[in-house]
């Protein structure tokens, strides 16, 4: 279930656009699970997913002198933290087509953060927090520690791309033994309001995966993105 947390940062207007993109197995997972895929926090690429910029991390190492705890704490609190990393953006991001989609295939969720809140109420086993994320200089800026999820909410400012916002759960109460994440329920119909197809696919593509769709039951509107559309030169 989707909870407020007033220390988190997020765009207060409901109808911002959001967006996933991802490769069809993984789109196809969702509809037929039911449940959005979060992973684990120190499972990402990027090393610096739950650490601390430099400035904080010697605030933190004074602060363990007498309490080496406080620091074994946030390393293994990495363990216990999922997130789920959607775009924010009103329109479609060629760079999020390049990075996160391969061979001219997969496809693009658009939503809204008033739906995501809305379709994360199905799950009630975990409290669910959204954030944007912030992109700082982790050699020079301060990442604050008075909020246990502060350290997932900053990246370095080479991601700055991403414009980010996430969906963040703390499993330590549940005692689980998370591997490569966990999947949470959510309510596709109120999550996803249209598809795009990626722009370099091909016709028998986008077919594909409307029929797909039809036969799990659902009617989203699908859309062929239309970045790649012809010139008018």
């Amino acid at each position: 279930m989707y909870v407020n947390n007033p220390n988190i940062k997020l765009p207060e207007n409901p109808d911002t656009i959001i967006w996933k993109y991802l490769d069809l197995s993984k789109f196809l997972d969702l509809l037929i699970s039911g449940k959005m895929f979060m992973s684990r926090s120190d499972k990402f690429e990027d090393q610096y997913e739950g650490t601390f910029s430099e400035p904080t991390f010697e605030e933190i190492k004074k602060i363990s002198e007498n309490n080496p705890k406080f620091l074994d704490y946030y390393k293994s609190h990495r363990e216990n933290v999922v997130i789920s990393s959607w775009h924010t953006n009103e329109y479609e991001s060629f760079a999020m087509w390049q990075v996160f989609t391969k061979n001219n295939e997969g496809l693009a969720i658009q939503s809204t953060i008033g739906r995501l809140k809305e379709a994360l109420h199905l799950e009630r086993n975990f409290e669910q927090f959204i954030g944007e994320v912030n992109y700082i200089d982790y050699k020079k800026e301060h990442i604050p520690f008075d909020d246990v999820f502060f350290p997932f909410l900053f990246k370095r400012k080479s991601f700055q791309y991403e414009n980010e916002i996430r969906v963040i759960s703390d499993v330590t109460a549940q005692n689980l033994t998370i591997n490569e994440g966990l999947k949470i329920n959510v309510d596709i119909n109120t999550l996803i309001e249209r598809i795009y197809i990626h722009p370099k696919s091909e016709n028998w593509y986008k077919k594909l995966v409307i029929e797909l769709v039809s036969k799990l039951g659902f009617d989203f509107t699908i859309e062929k993105s239309d970045l790649e559309s012809d010139i008018l030169i």
